[in-house]
């Protein structure tokens, strides 16, 4: 009998999982912070730093995890590797803490902008 049996059963929740994405994603290369899923009139609003989870989805299916991260990309930097970088660094983060393969690491870039200007 494995210990996970014989002591009871673990559930993470996925406001606990965005949290983990969240804060991995906001220490990649390249980003400026977490944008929300919504666009206001064309505009991406950035989040704040403590409520980086609110910038992604994340959705448990079948003992599968799908990950939405929404981001604001530096201005100047070459979108598609922030992009992989984002994808592989969360997928890799999420992975080791829950313990579980992570099936899909989306990234949607909602706006570039310049490092401290909001």
């Amino acid at each position: 009998m494995s210990p996970a049996k014989r002591f009871g059963k673990v559930e993470v929740s996925p406001e606990a999982v965005a949290t983990i994405a969240g804060r991995t994603a906001m220490q990649s290369y390249g980003v400026v912070g977490m944008a929300s899923r919504r666009l206001k009139d064309g505009i991406a609003e950035l989040l704040q730093h403590d409520s980086c989870g609110k910038g992604v989805e994340v959705r448990l299916l079948d003992g599968q995890v799908f990950i939405d991260l929404y981001v604001v990309v530096e201005y100047g930097t070459k979108i598609s590797e922030v992009a992989r970088n984002i994808m592989r660094n969360v997928k890799f983060a999420v992975e080791q803490s829950l313990g579980t393969p992570v099936t899909r690491v989306n990234v949607n870039v909602q706006d570039l902008r310049i490092s401290g200007k909001a």
